[in-house]
């Protein structure tokens, strides 16, 4: 394999990333040319915010290509149009072989998420010190354990651990949150995703957790009546639309747990949830927040 690196402007990107693909570029991405100086940007793109730009002020557009000669054949083509003038060749090189899988494998380690309870992929051996272990690994569904969102929810979870007898995970992603529950004993749970995807993830990983009899995966329309624990770890914005629904779920004396919110978001979730259930912020982690509401109990008077 080879690859080809383009430096280009920032509006330049989207085309010669076309380009790069109808002279059948194995793979295109793009990178700040200017990573790790002082002139390097961060480009974010989060829910209600501008969409992120397509590229840096000065990007480098990386192309894989089987051949240095189709890697070379791509550039002299790209080049030679009018519209190119400003685009420059950085380099064309050979790309290491690799056991790709291996690689991959080595970026997921065991994840601490509390001092007896571990995140463990299935190539690695549990730590000593684990007394409750969950193996996930990484695939196409959100939660495997490394995101502060995922890490704060589990924390809460072993914490907080007792028998519900049914549970709500609202965009389930993994099922990591769902598995989680059952790990600490809930009975009944409900993962629900708008993705199938990841309704197969979680029923996936739950068997291999031995707890799938314990839990239920379905699209949204699988969550029904009313929970002593309803899980949502999603974005800001869907769970201030969600707040009506995610809130009609709780039942009396219920605990509401949310994560995917960044701590400028407090007030507008806490705003969002007030006629239903008053909000705290019950654990912080890199500038995320778990945001967590008991709904109050029947009165017996």
């Amino acid at each position: 394999m080879h690859e080809l690196l383009l430096i280009c402007s920032e509006d330049e990107v989207e085309t010669v990333s076309d380009a790069l693909m109808e002279v059948e570029a194995l793979s295109v991405s793009v990178e700040d040319a200017d990573a790790d100086t002082d002139a390097e940007h961060a480009l974010f793109g989060e829910p209600g915010m501008p969409a992120p730009k397509a590229g840096w002020q000065r990007s480098v557009v990386r192309a894989l290509f089987p051949t240095e000669a189709e890697a070379t054949e791509a550039a002299t083509l790209i080049l030679a149009q009018d519209w190119a003038a400003d685009v420059h060749v950085q380099a064309i090189q050979a790309v290491e072989e690799q056991d790709w899988v291996r690689l991959t494998q080595s970026q997921f380690k065991p994840v601490e998420i509390t001092p007896e309870f571990w995140i463990v992929p299935s190539w690695h051996e549990a730590p000593e010190q684990a007394k409750q272990v969950m193996q996930l690994d990484p695939g196409l569904a959100f939660g495997t354990g490394t995101h502060p969102t995922t890490r704060m929810c589990l924390r809460w979870i072993a914490n907080n651990a007792q028998p519900w007898n049914r549970v709500l995970d609202y965009g389930c992603g993994s099922g990591i949150l769902a598995i989680g529950t059952a790990l600490f004993g809930a009975k009944n749970i409900d993962a629900v995703d708008i993705d199938p995807a990841a309704v197969t993830a979680t029923v996936a990983n739950a068997e291999a957790n031995k707890v799938g009899a314990a839990i239920r995966a379905a699209l949204p329309d699988g969550a029904s009546g009313e929970y002593p624990l309803v899980l949502a770890n999603i974005l800001a914005t869907p769970l201030r639309l969600l707040a009506p629904l995610l809130c009609a779920h709780l039942a009396p004396g219920a605990s509401l747990v949310l994560a995917g919110i960044l701590e400028r978001q407090e007030d507008e979730l806490k705003a969002a949830y007030a006629p239903w259930v008053q909000l705290e912020v019950s654990d912080r982690e890199d500038g995320w927040i778990l945001m967590t509401a008991s709904r109050p109990a029947v009165s017996s008077v």
